[in-house]
């Protein structure tokens, strides 16, 4: 697991990494600027990721270590489908306080030649979050909440509408104080009715799962 502590030179070289693509893309990288945000020398650069595409690499994988922390921070309940909608809270407040960092795990900065390509390279840090809600999918599907379904469908299906509105919001699109209530609340509760669940049971759950960004 990636050290994103502050005071860890491992931590400050990926933030101050994050940091530079976010704001100039991949481009902007090299060890002399890197170093330099980070308040180092060069030769830490090398002596803790070997080159600038390790480096980018632990980027990413650094962003899923600590996106996993959070979907792990909350103790699961006897509410499936509220235990996603916390999810979907720690996901969102995720990206809202880290926000280069989102933007390089997921290409919205620019790569460049450090794009991941591969099945393997896209898959860095994507299953040890995504299992954490298509285990409480299942749950939900066990208890009778949902429609059982085979593979990671819904999981995508939940993704593609939380990361959805979590770029929308980074972007400045949906206001962060109305947006989880008018919003993500809303796109929630269609999913889960979508995939079998009743609309009021739906809608309470979501509401008390979303209740930290609200």
């Amino acid at each position: 697991m990636s050290d994103l502590t502050p005071d860890a030179m491992p931590g400050r070289l990926i933030a101050a990494a994050a940091g530079l693509i976010a704001a100039s893309g991949a481009g902007s990288l090299s060890a002399r600027r890197v170093a330099a945000a980070a308040g180092t020398s060069t030769m830490a650069v090398y002596t803790h990721f070997g080159s600038m595409g390790a480096l980018v690499r632990a980027v990413v994988a650094g962003g899923f270590d600590a996106l996993e922390a959070a979907f792990v921070s909350d103790v699961e309940t006897d509410d499936p489908v509220a235990d996603v909608a916390r999810q979907s809270a720690a996901y969102v407040h995720f990206a809202r306080e880290n926000r280069d960092l989102y933007a390089v795990m997921f290409g919205i900065a620019a790569l460049g030649e450090f794009r991941p390509t591969s099945p393997e390279e896209l898959g860095v840090g994507r299953r040890q979050t995504l299992d954490r809600v298509t285990s409480n999918l299942g749950r939900a599907a066990a208890a009778g909440r949902i429609g059982a379904a085979r593979g990671d469908a819904p999981t995508f299906r939940w993704w593609t509408v939380v990361h959805g509105y979590a770029l929308l919001e980074s972007s400045g699109h949906i206001a962060p104080d109305r947006g989880p209530k008018s919003v993500l609340a809303p796109l929630l509760c269609d999913f889960f009715v979508g995939e079998g669940d009743g609309r009021a049971r739906a809608l309470d759950s979501v509401t008390g799962g979303l209740a930290s960004l609200t």
